[in-house]
């Protein structure tokens, strides 16, 4: 796991000094080692910028910028390739040779081999840059679910790339110019979906695909080398419930054993509930050692799951280290927040996986989480909850549905509380089981973020209406998940966990998202996921095989903390600070009367929906700490 920075700039402007600049932003991120290239051909400059976090092979061998002697190619790469050894056998098989250790040198000597084929043959996270000066191009790959982040900016002639945006502030030809159209889907998700980004000219790569850039003719171009959609496409498998277990229980073993595999300390983020437990109990029962297992609590019992992990750990043997985190210590992170996510984040839930980061940062050096099980096994409360109104939804004929809400009242002002009748209207319009669930689970409407921007707003495509034309191919439940897969697991999920751990200098693992077990899980029968209010069966029935049921059988509590009562008492200064007319103002694009009439229901009143309000703080935070400059 590292920070990776670069540039071509066209222009010849760029200095050594920038990259520099560029890749020490990222030392979070690779506090053991630096590295740079720099290089001026006829028509351009380029630089490589990197920061290592030793994972695989800690000797200087991994250094980076590393080159192929044969090939002559270059290349910084962010995260691992867990199967490198048995690819690396295939490669010696045809008599070429390594001179390290590391995964690094395995993905060179494979795209010298197979060319950019061979990220087919890689079971890992990452996100990597390759240098072909020979064949004149620069090459960009994203793994396929998107765990790693891959950041480009490509504008009057220069091309930057890095692992976060904070990187690029450092380049003084950066032009960072907000694009409205992305903050308005910033205030309708929480996030911002890929490949759009905060700033203009400024995109991410799409998980599972690779970018080229041409260094004769400057030309850009993009291609997918893993498509999820195309997996729920395929047919259901027609199996039997106890061989759908048997099968997935292995592919789990296989999955969950590769994300072990490191030269440093691993340990598991233990939670108590059937996502981490699945992960944890699958690996302690194949180990001959007790794993190392991580828990935080919370002082408030309605936010506590340390008693939950704590006898789940106590029952399967692991090494478990358990902390109690004091209100200050929790409530310490959120200033942070806009530092750690240099892009507007809105999820709550980064406040504790920062402060579990830095407590198993103490012990370990790679985590394993259980992300991806949501999305895998139909395990959100949002899945029943929406598919229970667009089942009935889908049942009205299009032109009844177009009529009703032709009929429905106006729609109102944003305020502190959605409008109910906007999102109906919208509701019954959509065409597809995507577009429904998202209208559904929106902060926002895009009438309502219309309303909190001052300038025009545009639609723009995002992987929301990729997932739209899934319909009719697979069942409804399918498209559901298909949707959660390409939007908010890499955009919220991964992203949250990416910039959490690696601010504590950590690497995060996610074992439910090997690509084999998603490509599986696609083409397992809905009614193994969820039938009715019941979720997760698959996964739930795996877990029982190790745990006894007893011990798992509770509701489900997320991972939250208290904010709403903090904004409202101890950080309500610091709330008032932030979301002050001045700092309204100040961020350009909002409008003022919205935004304050929203501030101040919420600080008269109290929110009925906090998270609406939590998006505001968190934007005039971040606007404050990267636009105010």
């Amino acid at each position: 796991m590292c920070g990776i920075a670069g540039l071509i700039d066209f222009s010849c402007k760029s200095t050594k000094e920038e990259l520099l600049d560029m890749a020490a932003s990222l030392v979070h991120r690779g506090p053991d080692d630096s590295g740079s290239e720099w290089f001026e051909r006829e028509g351009f400059v380029a630089g490589l910028g990197f920061r290592r976090l030793a994972i695989i092979d800690l000797s200087p061998g991994g250094h980076q910028p590393m080159i192929d002697p044969q090939s002559g190619n270059w290349i910084v790469f962010n995260g691992e390739i867990y199967n490198y050894s048995e690819i690396r056998q295939d490669l010696e098989a045809q008599g070429i040779r390594f001179s390290t250790a590391s995964d690094t040198e395995v993905i060179l000597k494979a795209y010298a081999t197979w060319g950019t084929a061979a990220v087919d043959r890689f079971i890992g996270m990452f996100a990597f840059c390759i240098l072909d000066l020979k064949n004149s191009k620069v090459i960009l790959i994203r793994d396929r679910a998107g765990v790693k982040p891959w950041y480009y900016y490509f504008h009057n002639d220069l091309f930057l790339f890095s692992s976060e945006l904070k990187a690029f502030h450092r380049h003084k030809n950066f032009d960072k110019k907000i694009d409205p159209d992305a903050a308005a889907l910033f205030f309708q998700h929480g996030y911002i979906p890929a490949p759009h980004s905060i700033f203009r000219n400024t995109r991410k790569l799409l998980p599972g695909s690779v970018l080229e850039l041409d260094l004769k003719t400057k030309s850009v171009s993009h291609k997918k080398y893993w498509d999820v959609l195309s997996l729920f496409k395929t047919p259901v498998l027609k199996l039997g419930f106890e061989e759908a277990m048997d099968e997935t229980d292995k592919l789990m073993k296989s999955a969950f054993a590769y994300r072990m595999v490191a030269d440093v300390p691993v340990g598991v983020f233990l939670s108590g509930g059937y996502d981490s437990s699945c992960v944890t109990s699958v690996l302690q029962s194949v180990s001959s050692k007790p794993l190392k297992t991580f828990t935080i609590g919370f002082e408030d019992p309605d936010f506590n799951e340390a008693g939950h992990a704590r006898a789940i750990a106590d029952y399967l043997g692991t090494d478990h280290h358990e902390y109690i985190c004091t209100l200050n210590e929790a409530m310490s992170i959120v200033p942070d927040l806009p530092v750690i996510y240099d892009e507007p984040f809105g999820d709550p839930s980064a406040v504790p996986t920062t402060l579990v980061s830095r407590i198993a940062r103490k012990d370990v050096t790679v985590a394993l989480s259980a992300d991806g099980g949501d999305e895998l096994f139909a395990g959100y409360p949002r899945h029943w909850k929406s598919l229970r109104m667009i089942n009935r939804s889908m049942k009205i004929p299009a032109l009844l549905a177009h009529l009703v809400s032709d009929f429905l009242p106006a729609n109102k002002i944003v305020g502190i509380r959605p409008d109910r009748t906007d999102k109906l209207k919208s509701f019954l319009r959509a065409g597809s089981v995507s577009q429904k669930f998202t209208i559904i689970n929106r902060m926002y409407s895009e009438l309502e973020s219309k309303h909190l921007l001052s300038v025009p707003i545009n639609n723009i495509n995002t992987p929301f209406d990729e997932a739209s034309q899934l319909k009719g191919m697979t069942g409804y439940l399918n498209q559901v998940l298909a949707t959660e897969y390409t939007t908010y697991l890499p955009d919220d999920i991964l992203h949250k966990v990416d910039r959490a751990t690696m601010s504590a200098g950590l690497e995060g693992r996610d074992p439910f998202l090997d690509h084999r077990l998603v490509t599986w899980m696609a083409r397992i029968p809905e009614e193994y996921k969820m039938k009715g209010r019941d979720q997760k069966i698959l996964l739930k029935a795996i877990v029982h095989k190790y745990i006894p049921e007893s011990l798992m059988n509770r509701p489900k509590m997320g991972f939250g903390i208290p904010l709403h009562q903090w904004m409202r008492k101890e950080l309500s200064d610091m709330f008032k600070l932030e979301v002050s007319d001045a700092n309204i103002r100040a961020a350009e694009i909002l409008n003022v009367d919205a935004v304050r009439s929203i501030r101040d229901d919420y600080i008269q009143n109290g929110a009925e929906i906090f998270e609406r309000v939590w998006l505001l703080f968190v934007f005039c935070a971040w606007y404050r700490k990267w636009m105010s400059n």
